[in-house]
């Protein structure tokens, strides 16, 4: 049940007392950038950024950075590039659908680096050694949520080539659960903390799957040697898939490769770095030839998976391209991760029992003060250019105390923005003469929006004299 009406000034004088509650001043989130794709060729930035040449490491393409080609503009071999991940480089390069770089400096998305994130299809993170950033980390969520190829390359627990208290797992795991964009496990699956000696994991039987059965071969088998799995959770991201899989395990655990999907973006998950180690590199490193072992087929797995990733490959889908993947977009969309992902007003996201959610503890609560007040609460997404469908849904609440029955004293106007904050459509403003008891849902079409980044954005305007609530629950824009 919502709580009795009421106006939450005297609670908001008093924090306001305390330097605890801020103006209600209308805050913005700048437009984030679309990551672009190409029709024919697939822009993958491999990252080089975070000690991916420590101790025996050499996860590079090329000593060539950021372009591969400075050091041979056409290579035949994989030894015309110089580095541990020369083959996949120079098999991807050899193909013609594909145009690589390296970044070696901070990661991020939007601004006007050649290596910035928007650049690209895909991102390679061949097992970092050093934790990315806060900075880092949003940039490469909203990279992936937007449309993005992430390729997450892990080793065994322990495997700190650099000495600085953080491997692999633990720094891939940090990304995915100590991020602002998303935090409620948003890939569907954690990194296991294990050292599994050997094996030749097995991949599932599904002739349909692009990753497994791609136009770079067929996958049966990968290498593990000193590497990890991942422990799969389908309740959280119903995306998540283990198509290779550790000997004697199977469904949600031992999973040795395991794809998935994030907003309109995708996902891939390797438990080791030697399958796609090629044995050769720089002088003075100790390196294994896992990408020619054969036992495995570990070069389809990784070309497929990159084709996949950045929107090629058989299926013709991913993250570019003109195509969609039907997906939710919007981030923390009940609230349930509290004041995060959203632009808000101070207070505005609360678990105040002065309300009740719809679900769970979270939700938003625009004015309700009984005074001239502007709440806002906006977020910006991008909606891929091949959906037909976008769906915009949220649960609406408004109580009040005002008496008239012929006029909006007090208003909510739900707004699409563009980049520069100019408003594009007011999709509807409702006031207190739409106050009634629940929740209400109410929802908009976005399709008109497809291949644009836009901002959603809810602007509560409050009179000075009696209050109206407007509060808003599990919001969501669906795509298909």
């Amino acid at each position: 049940m919502l709580a009795p009406t009421g106006s939450r000034h005297r609670l908001a004088t008093a924090l306001a007392a305390l330097g605890l509650l801020a103006a209600g001043v209308a805050v913005q989130t700048a437009g984030a950038a679309t990551p672009a794709h190409a029709a024919t060729t697939h822009r993958v930035l491999f990252d080089d950024g975070h000690a991916e040449e420590a101790g025996n490491a050499d996860w590079i393409i090329s000593t060539s950075k950021p372009d591969p080609l400075a050091e041979d503009s056409s290579p035949s071999a994989e030894t015309d590039w110089t580095g541990a991940l020369s083959s996949w480089g120079v098999a991807l390069q050899k193909s013609g659908g594909y145009s690589l770089k390296t970044a070696t400096s901070a990661l991020t998305y939007g601004g006007s680096a050649t290596t910035d994130l928007s650049n690209f299809d895909t991102l390679v993170l061949p097992e970092p050694n050093t934790l990315f950033t806060t900075a880092e980390k949003a940039a490469i969520m909203n990279f992936v949520k937007n449309g993005g190829g992430l390729f997450m390359i892990s080793d065994h627990t322990g495997a700190d080539r650099n000495n600085d208290g953080e491997d692999a797992v633990e720094i891939l795991n940090d990304l995915m659960t100590n991020n602002s964009v998303d935090s409620t496990d948003p890939f569907g699956f954690t990194i296991d903390s294990l050292d599994v000696g050997s094996g030749y994991p097995a991949a599932i039987s599904d002739s349909a799957d692009p990753v497994l059965h791609g136009d770079f071969g067929t996958v049966t088998k990968s290498l593990i040697a000193d590497g990890t799995t991942a422990t799969l959770k389908p309740a959280d991201n119903a995306a998540v898939k283990g198509l290779v899989y550790r000997g004697g395990y199977s469904g949600n655990t031992g999973a040795f490769f395991v794809t998935s999907t994030f907003g309109s973006g995708r996902v891939a998950f390797w438990g080791d770095s030697s399958p796609v180690d090629d044995g050769t590199g720089q002088s003075g490193n100790t390196l294994y030839d896992g990408w020619n072992d054969s036992g495995a087929t570990n070069a389809p797995l990784a070309l497929n998976a990159t084709a996949w990733l950045a929107g090629a490959g058989s299926s013709g889908g991913g993250g570019g391209g003109g195509s969609c993947t039907a997906a939710q977009l919007l981030g923390n969309n009940g609230f349930e991760s509290g004041n995060t992902t959203w632009s808000a007003s101070s207070g505005v996201i609360t678990n105040s029992s002065s309300k009740s959610a719809r679900t769970g503890s979270y939700y938003a609560w625009l004015d309700g003060y009984g005074t001239a007040t502007t709440d806002t609460l906006s977020q910006s997404v991008t909606v891929p250019s091949g959906c037909t469908t976008a769906a915009l849904s949220f649960f609406l609440h408004i109580d009040t105390a005002e008496t008239t029955t012929s006029t909006a004293y007090d208003t909510l106007k739900v707004q699409v923005l563009n980049s520069s904050g100019t408003v594009l459509a007011t999709l509807a403003t409702y006031s207190n003469l739409n106050a009634a008891s629940g929740y209400t849902q109410r929802t908009f079409s976005l399709a008109s929006y497809a291949g644009q980044t836009v901002t959603l954005k809810f602007t509560g305007t409050e009179g000075s004299t009696l209050q109206t609530s407007f509060v808003v629950d599990d919001t969501a824009l669906n795509v298909s």
